[in-house]
């Protein structure tokens, strides 16, 4: 599994471990294949992470003497893969050489574990063995062709779609956020685009794919009229009675922050007992109750357009829930733990946006977060289709009857 590398003992720690599954190292001149393929390899495996600027069999630090470029490198390497690889902004991380008095460059990339796709290189589907890149064997290709093997609705070309229906202001705002582009440039903003997934060129013409319009359109609802999110709230533990209801439609980032509004509004406020004084709080922490939403955005199935996402809140629970089952290798008793990406470019954009953590998506820390509130671990089901999260109010609450994943530890 790749790890967020970004200071210099994390580098040396990496160093002193070795290359394998999910390490490897470069020179700056590394060949654009030899490159491409330990990034398919740890894409097809368990993720991992790639430096460049160290020499490959001693292990000595030589730093890149042109940074911009070798993470320019990397975008080349990545558009190599096919489908095209969708990875975090390689980062420069400053390191110290033993003896030498000033410190030389290093860049790091991150290949998140969880992908969607089965990834080739010139028509080979690559893996990881050891501190190697060898060719998948049938049967490990057959089995990840099965967990992984879809085209995503994501990525798809959206039909009629054109790049005036994108927001320049956001795609503006979103490379500048990410240190991608320094000033206005709005031509540079569109390329990172093209590597990010966001868009795809159909003939001559760069179109959009459904992940563009749906972070960045000006209103993704003219193609998917329910890629929203339908907020209420209840005033007893049924859906009935006269209720607080918001449509929240836009693009994802106008609606997480229509939805976070929602939530401030509507979140009663409880006196706890936290350690030995009372304190007042939300009746469920904000920050879980954000964690679910970005997640039901990054993760639900948008191919499945007969629904919203749900967010209730009822006097003794609040439950949030999603089109779309577990995907992948994800069960609910593994939920945790397991990683797998429905929606690869949605998630790594959330992610460059500080959203929601590539690597971990979050669950986790609810759970954590719930805990520490006092309240009683959230509950994981799945019905009809549907993927949903319900926080209880009081550690007293009934009916908690669905399928709880291993909480052993909480």
């Amino acid at each position: 599994m790749s790890l967020p590398v970004d200071s210099m003992a994390e580098i040396k720690t990496l160093l002193t471990a070795g290359m394998g599954p999910s390490l490897q190292w470069f020179p700056e001149e590394v060949s654009l294949s030899s490159l491409a393929a330990a990034l398919v390899g740890m894409a097809n495996t368990e993720g991992g992470t790639v430096i460049l600027g160290v020499s490959p069999r001693v292990g000595e630090l030589i730093g890149v003497k042109d940074p911009e470029a070798a993470c320019e490198r990397v975008f080349q390497a990545a558009f190599l893969a096919d489908p095209t690889l969708v990875l975090p902004i390689p980062r420069k991380v400053m390191v110290q050489k033993q003896g030498m008095l000033n410190p030389v460059d290093l860049i790091v990339v991150s290949v998140p574990a969880g992908l969607p796709h089965v990834y080739s290189l010139d028509g080979r589907y690559l893996g990881r063995e050891g501190a190697q890149t060898n060719p998948l064997s049938a049967r490990k290709l057959y089995k990840l062709l099965h967990q992984r093997g879809t085209v995503q609705f994501e990525s798809r070309p959206v039909p009629d779609a054109k790049l005036a229906d994108l927001d320049d202001d956001q795609v503006m705002a979103y490379a500048q956020a990410i240190g991608f582009v320094p000033a206005h440039d709005p031509v540079k903003a569109y390329e990172l685009l093209i590597r990010r997934g966001c868009l795809v060129r159909v003939g001559s013409d760069l179109q959009p794919t459904y992940a563009a319009l749906l972070l960045f359109g000006r209103y993704p609802q003219q193609w998917l009229p329910n890629a929203t999110i339908l907020a209420g709230r209840f005033p007893g533990a049924a859906l009935s009675g006269t209720y607080i209801k918001r449509d929240i439609t836009g693009n994802l980032l106008e609606q997480l922050k229509q939805a976070e509004d929602f939530i401030r509004t509507n979140l009663k406020t409880t006196v706890r007992l936290v350690g030995l004084q009372h304190q007042e709080c939300l009746e469920y922490p904000f920050d879980a109750v954000r964690e679910l939403l970005v997640n039901a955005v990054a993760h639900r199935d948008y191919n499945l357009q007969g629904d919203n996402i749900h967010l209730n809140i009822f006097t003794d629970r609040l439950d949030i829930s999603s089109p779309g089952t577990l995907v992948g290798p994800v069960t609910l008793k593994n939920l945790l733990e397991a990683r797998f990406a429905r929606n690869a470019v949605i998630s790594q954009v959330l992610s460059d946006l500080g959203y929601v953590e590539r690597l971990g998506y979050g669950l986790d820390r609810v759970v954590e977060e719930v805990r520490q509130a006092g309240l009683l671990p959230p509950q994981f089901e799945e019905f009809a289709g549907t993927f949903r999260v319900t926080l209880y109010a009081a550690r007293f609450a009934d009916g908690v009857d669905g399928t709880l994943p291993d909480l052993s530890a909480y």
